[in-house]
């Protein structure tokens, strides 16, 4: 294959995914209204506008601007978007990424989104300290 073959094909696909992305945010399929772009989650209660939506925010890019205020505001316009689905781990640049987030979730913003996080602890003891760990990161903003 030759580069110029190489790049007219990934020109073809990046132009495709975009406008499939498009046409998908167009049918409204992503939008924060209380029901579309909303997963049920039967087991906690939730349903259709408590739900967590069909996009998330990934927490390990939060903690890339230099500026503290740039993540929090990061989250934020997330949040008043209509994302309220947020991932987060211990490992995302050595626990910066949910300091940040604690901070962003500050000021009633907990209380609308649904937060995830991921632990690796081999053992019922190793995970419990990772989770202890991390609420202490996110304090004083989470609870369990």
């Amino acid at each position: 294959m030759h580069d110029h073959e190489y790049l007219r094909r990934r020109e073809f696909l990046g132009t495709v995914g975009g406008l499939s992305i498009a046409t998908l945010i167009s049918q409204g399929l992503f939008a924060a209204d209380e029901h579309q772009g909303r997963h049920d989650l039967p087991e906690t209660g939730a349903h259709r506008a408590n739900a967590w939506s069909a996009i998330g925010l990934g927490g390990y890019h939060i903690g890339i601007p230099q500026e503290e205020q740039e993540s929090v505001r990061l989250i934020r316009s997330a949040i008043d978007r209509g994302i309220n689905f947020l991932d987060n781990s211990w490992d995302y640049m050595d626990g910066k990424c949910e300091v940040l987030m604690g901070k962003a979730l500050r000021d009633g913003y907990r209380q609308k989104v649904f937060l995830m996080t991921k632990f690796d602890g081999r053992t019922k003891a190793a995970t419990a300290r990772q989770i202890d760990e991390s609420l202490q990161r996110c304090k004083p903003t989470m609870s369990i």
